[in-house]
């Protein structure tokens, strides 16, 4: 009987184990879905954009969303065969965008993500979809800044987990211009640098001039862009490291989007009358190695 009752325990022992590592088996599974076959399979997508920058990501008071970004990550999502309706917006910002993908909070990233050597240790990038360029915005009233290299003993806005800043203060290969005697000034995003800027606390916010553009266009009269261009920023689509299958996924939508002229629409109707030069022709992709 001791003996009939330890093989019964031992067999019902063994098929809790196998019923636990099926169990296993199917989360791992369900873990291993690429963005694209989540996006067959369900019909829904956690799209990762600023939530406040004007003309790019920006939550209105209605609840809505609105800008370049938001126009884009409809497009890709509608590409994978996710309706408007089956997108969550969630609020990412530049400092957790990166987490945010490795956790899987997120599917996706569209917000002004500057594809570099750097983020691609821990993301695979999509794209660009489009190549802005860092610039330099100042008080309106401002005459003593009026190229990048005036920004020489002047205070300048350092966004939390944006890289822009480095640009403008470091040297190849993160930075660009290796500007001495800049003091930076800290702040939680950009909208909180142009805050900043508006009272006086910081002289510039330099970053790329799409983003630039829209918070000037937002308080017309307040801030000028100075138009002295020194980088190329080309805004990827995050993607979790090594979804090769999203990544050329979302590349053929970026190419269809400027094909069927779906980007220039977006861009314009954003833009126009920013005085920025838009460009309407299809980026070279980075590809999905």
């Amino acid at each position: 009987m001791r003996f009939k009752r330890f093989g019964a325990l031992i067999g019902a022992g063994l098929a809790l184990s196998l019923a636990v590592s099926a169990c296993g088996s199917d989360k791992e599974k369900t873990e291993a879905k690429t963005v694209v076959q989540k996006a067959k399979e369900d019909k829904k997508l956690t799209i990762g954009i600023k939530f406040d920058q004007p003309a790019l990501g920006l939550k209105k008071p209605d609840g809505t969303f609105a800008g370049f970004d938001v126009d884009v990550a409809r497009y890709i999502a509608k590409q994978l065969g996710v309706p408007e309706s089956g997108i969550t917006f969630k609020e990412t910002t530049s400092a957790n965008r990166e987490s945010f993908l490795g956790g899987g909070q997120v599917d996706l990233v569209v917000a002004t993500y500057s594809i570099t050597d750097a983020r691609k240790q821990q993301v695979t990038f999509g794209g660009p979809y489009y190549v802005a360029h860092q610039d330099t915005m100042v008080q309106a009233k401002n005459t003593s800044i009026k190229k990048a290299q005036d920004l020489k003993g002047k205070k300048l806005c350092r966004a939390a987990g944006s890289n822009s800043f480095r640009r403008v203060t470091e040297p190849p290969p993160d930075g660009k211009l290796n500007i001495k005697g800049v003091t930076l000034v800290d702040a939680n995003s950009y909208s909180d640098c142009v805050s900043k800027l508006k009272s006086g606390a910081l002289d510039a916010v330099s970053t790329d001039d799409l983003i630039l553009a829209g918070f000037a266009a937002q308080q017309p009269g307040q801030f000028k862009v100075i138009n002295d261009p020194f980088t190329d920023e080309k805004y990827g689509v995050g993607i979790k490291k090594g979804d090769k299958e999203t990544c050329e996924a979302v590349n053929a939508a970026i190419q269809k989007m400027y094909q069927d002229g779906s980007a220039k629409t977006y861009l314009e109707k954003n833009f126009t009358g920013t005085g920025l030069k838009l460009n309407t022709t299809v980026p070279q992709m980075e590809g999905c190695a």
